[in-house]
């Protein structure tokens, strides 16, 4: 049976939180909008404060109100006031930004400490020219996508030991993908959880989301973490039920996705990496050492190694995410025949998957 707590207030879930992570590294929370995620990582750094002091460094709704576009100057205010930005221009934020940006987005930045502002310039080609463009206007997906950047920036300089941030002894990172995609989705958690496994766990976290896609990547990457779903009993108390025992669907949404991809003809670089992805799982979860047990295998490669060479081929390097490049026709081929493979071996539920509409041309 699943392990549930029931809390008469949100308070008392941060309470519980700060109390868990004292033996534990971090805190996964799946909980749908309106529960009060954000209301619980406010209480959470409330906790914290003593007098002007405080110890969590939060990421939620809040974080992105200390950024507004001004869209006559076309450039993002940052509020200065906030202890967030303390010391950045000493420490030379833009370099740190640009270590994260780049795996999300095609446009660059400069920062004007002087009127803390932002200006963002992006480089358009036409034909052999390439023309540097300044103050472009961003989408607010791009905008989310440098505030979660400029987070993760400052979460590094904290788990690196930087004095500027020595106060911060939690992270608290709530719903990091607002106007993402399922695409930047799956790489926002990759990279989170590889910079969390990264830290010596002197600085704790809680991560809470109501994406599913989300939450599953972080439940796969991080297997020591506690892991929850948080819910209310009608308008009273709160729960929290263990998903320890709760099997990680993960690899079926992940499956509908490159099935919806192959239908579409839409198979893109990076499709590679999630299909390597849903391998791994189904082999683990089937008693297989490799993911290369779960590939066709032919009379003329019995063992798989082609299959294996291009999976290992391809679904390595870090494919962009935000400019996708279509794969050729001759990778799209190995693409379907591995797929389609592995949905006809493991007969995973029909009802799931919409019958084909679009073959993927063989030849």
């Amino acid at each position: 049976m699943s392990e549930q707590m029931i809390f008469p207030s949100l308070v008392e879930i941060a309470e519980h939180l700060r109390d868990r992570l004292d033996s534990k590294k971090y805190f996964l929370l799946f909980a749908h909008n309106g529960i009060g995620k954000t209301r619980l990582s406010m209480f959470f750094k409330e906790l914290g404060k003593n007098g002007g002091e405080r110890d969590t460094l939060y990421y939620n709704a809040f974080t992105e109100d200390l950024f507004t576009w001004n869209n006559d100057q076309r450039v993002l205010r940052i509020n200065s006031d906030s202890r967030f930005v303390s010391g950045m221009r000493e420490l030379e934020m833009e370099s740190r930004i640009r270590e994260f940006l780049p795996r999300y987005a095609d446009f660059d930045f400069v920062i004007d400490y002087e009127n803390w502002t932002v200006a963002f310039n992006r480089d358009i080609s036409e034909g052999e020219r390439t023309e540097n463009i300044d103050h472009i206007k961003i989408s607010r997906g791009e905008e989310n996508l440098f505030i979660w950047c400029f987070f993760l920036a400052v979460a590094k300089l904290a788990i690196d030991g930087e004095s500027a941030y020595s106060w911060v002894k939690y992270l608290y990172i709530d719903d990091p993908i607002s106007s993402l995609d399922d695409n930047n989705a799956i790489a926002v958690a990759t990279h989170l959880a590889e910079m969390l496994k990264r830290s010596d766990g002197s600085i704790k976290t809680v991560v809470s989301s109501h994406h599913a896609l989300f939450f599953n990547v972080m439940y796969n990457s991080l297997s020591k973490a506690e892991k929850y779903f948080m819910g209310r009993l009608g308008e009273g108390d709160y729960t929290l039920k263990s998903t320890s025992d709760t099997p990680a669907f993960l690899h079926v949404a992940l499956l509908l996705q490159l099935h919806e991809a192959a239908e579409s003809g839409e198979v893109y670089t990076y499709h590679f990496n999630i299909l390597r992805n849903v391998l791994e799982k189904t082999a683990a979860f089937h008693g297989y050492r490799r993911f290369s047990d779960c590939l066709p295998q032919g009379k003329d490669d019995p063992d798989g190694i082609v299959h294996r060479q291009i999976v290992n081929l391809l679904s390595h390097g870090n494919h962009s995410l935000f400019e996708p490049r279509e794969m050729v026709p001759d990778n799209k081929r190995h693409f379907q025949h591995i797929l389609d493979n592995l949905m006809n071996s493991f007969r995973f539920n029909p009802d799931l998957f919409p019958q084909q509409k679009k073959e993927v041309q063989s030849q």
